[in-house]
């Protein structure tokens, strides 16, 4: 009997294994399908930046284009080598770190169906964009009107110096490997491109998503249950520092925000992680996500991309260090999302206006007014 439960067990973490490699390759598909039509668009929205708001607005829709902020960043050291100003390149840096959290934002639609379990879903996935959003509206002031953040880069550029070591993750490497075999159906079989490619790319990912996150889900439920549910919260519950070190070694490991939030949104759909516990976990990837950068820029000989990295890491430690220690404050951001969450359940409206809104057509009016 003891035997039979281990094999059951045992089958079902290989089971959630394979589950979450499906998810993973959906949202390397889903980041594909963007950059199949939206690359080259990203990077012609930086030309031209000189007002700050205009480049905060260019680095979310950037973001939202390519579905990664690793990318919003590279252009940005890009162009910073190439003469773009570091102080106008900082309010972009920003903009994607808004921009990258709409991922677990969409991630979130696999449950819409569910009721309670969307509400919790759509919570987990939004207190992500409301703490960036937070972070953006006190500290992009300050830089303007002080440069602390730049002129701080600056000076820990001098003091670190370079070579350094790219890293380069073998997970990120492996999800890649396997979402290529999709890529070329559909580029080189169906031979498709632009918005026809994008289009069917974008309809699998966002199938392979919903399917794989209510097997998640259920898996989760089975695995999780009792004991080690509450151990799960009671553990990471206990230690704010802990729940941000495991955001941090995660998104390093995939190399993605984006994947590190968006695996967090099932669990805490299922009631299996509590969003307070959740929250500082999204926290730590946010600084995670900043490793690489800074690794690739240490291997450069320039150095306005080392600066650039410098200056996204000091912007998410910061913010951390400006909301988070207070409980009231560290609240706001999940009080948002479960307030926003509750209308969203209850009127599915509300989920086009804030997605459509904060994501595309705020930045696009930022671009519009503010661009020279």
């Amino acid at each position: 009997m003891y035997l039979l439960c281990a094999v059951k067990k045992w089958g079902r973490v290989l089971f959630l294994l394979g589950l979450l490699v499906v998810f993973l390759v959906a949202i390397k598909l889903m980041g594909s399908s963007f950059k199949l039509l939206g690359e080259d668009t990203a990077e012609s929205l930086f030309r031209g930046i000189s007002n700050p708001f205009a480049g905060l607005a260019v680095g979310i829709l950037a973001t939202v284009l390519v579905q990664s902020s690793s990318v919003t960043t590279s252009a940005v050291v890009g162009m910073v080598s190439g003469g773009m100003p570091v102080g106008v390149a900082v309010p972009v840096i920003m903009g994607a770190n808004i921009g990258t959290s709409v991922t677990n934002t969409l991630v979130s639609m696999g449950h819409i169906t569910s009721g309670a379990e969307f509400r919790r879903a759509f919570a987990g996935a939004t207190m992500h964009d409301f703490f960036n959003l937070m972070a953006v509206a006190i500290l992009l002031p300050i830089e303007m009107l002080t440069g602390v953040l730049q002129k701080s880069a600056t000076w820990l550029t001098g003091v670190i110096g370079f070579g350094g070591v790219a890293y380069k993750s073998p997970i990120k490497a492996f999800i890649g490997t396997l979402a290529k075999g999709p890529i070329r159906l559909v580029t080189d079989v169906l031979d498709l491109s632009g918005w026809a490619a994008s289009a069917v790319l974008l309809a699998l990912a966002l199938a392979l998503i919903i399917i794989s996150l209510v097997a998640i889900t259920k898996t989760m439920r089975a695995l999780m249950a009792g004991r080690l549910e509450r151990a799960l919260n009671n553990v990471l519950g206990k230690s704010g520092l802990l729940g941000m070190g495991v955001g941090v070694v995660i998104t390093i490991a995939v190399q993605s925000s984006s994947i590190t939030t968006s695996l967090l949104v099932p669990l805490i759909g299922a009631g299996i992680l509590a969003i307070e516990v959740a929250f500082p976990i999204t926290l730590g990837a946010n600084i995670g996500t900043t490793i690489t950068a800074m690794l690739a820029a240490l291997a450069s000989d320039k150095s306005g991309g080392l600066t650039i990295a410098l200056v996204h890491l000091l912007f998410n430690l910061t913010g951390i260090g400006l909301l988070y220690p207070v409980t009231r404050i560290r609240r706001i951001p999940v009080q948002l999302a479960e307030a926003l969450a509750w209308r969203a359940q209850k009127n599915k409206l509300w989920i086009l206006v804030y997605i459509g809104g904060v994501f595309v057509l705020i930045p696009l009016l930022g671009i519009l007014l503010f661009r020279s």
